[in-house]
């Protein structure tokens, strides 16, 4: 279990998360949403350990992880996903995979983890990880980077900004697939309803804090018919 325990966090002399309490259990699809500006991907870089809380603790079963590096927690088995994927210039698809995987792997592994975000691996293994590579390209190369780390904490900031909607159709199959073999803690923060429905829970944050937690069938139609503002694009704090 992952439990966060009364964070803050303020940046600017602005309260980005007021006093959030969570508990996320094992083997269990989490899917955060809210208005943009309402604190979910300042949390979700506080519980990989990008950023730290000004207050409040973070446990995991039942250990305190609060003052852990991110490179501690990917140890631990924590992987994210940025919103914005990062280029690695010089670096292979290949080399990138095998750097997730901690081990060698051979080019059939490789092969058989980027089909599963529907990348043809014969298009791809060799080529670099840079800005010749589509924003939808990019995004579904880290995703394989996180699947095939096979992490006990997987977290994805927005997996769905700034792709086509062919590559967002793929990232649904993938997350599908992910939510059937979930054998850790899945974290999506997104907007789309299509990802929301594939969510065990769903965790609506407004103003820097938890405003209802329950599951999807509950959340759905409050979310989509009652709080239209929770739905939006672009950046969120």
């Amino acid at each position: 279990m992952l439990e966060l325990i009364d964070i803050c966090f303020t940046r600017d002399h602005k309260k980005i998360l007021d006093h959030v309490n969570l508990q996320l259990e094992k083997e269990k699809f989490y899917a955060i949403t809210g208005p943009n500006g309402s604190g979910k991907s300042t949390l979700a870089k506080i519980i990989m350990g990008i950023e730290k809380p000004d207050s409040g603790r973070i446990l995991l079963d039942g250990i305190d992880i609060t003052e852990k590096t991110i490179d501690e927690r990917a140890k631990l088995g924590f992987g994210f996903a940025f919103q914005q994927p990062v280029c690695f210039k010089g670096i292979t698809v290949f080399d990138l995979l095998k750097i997730a995987t901690g081990k060698e792997i051979k080019k059939q592994e490789a092969c058989s983890i980027l089909s599963k975000v529907g990348l043809c691996a014969l298009n791809y293994i060799d080529r670099e990880v840079n800005n010749s590579l589509s924003g939808g390209e990019l995004k579904r190369i880290e995703i394989a980077t996180i699947l095939a780390r096979n992490p006990k904490i997987a977290i994805f900031d927005e997996p769905e900004a700034g792709i086509d909607l062919w590559s967002f159709r793929s990232l649904n199959r993938v997350f599908q697939q992910v939510q059937q073999a979930n054998q850790g803690i899945t974290l999506v923060i997104s907007h789309q309803e299509k990802i929301l429905n594939i969510a065990d829970w769903i965790i609506l944050m407004e103003e820097g804090k938890i405003n209802k937690i329950d599951t999807k069938n509950n959340m759905i139609s409050c979310i989509f018919q009652e709080a239209k503002c929770c739905i939006g694009g672009g950046s969120d704090a």
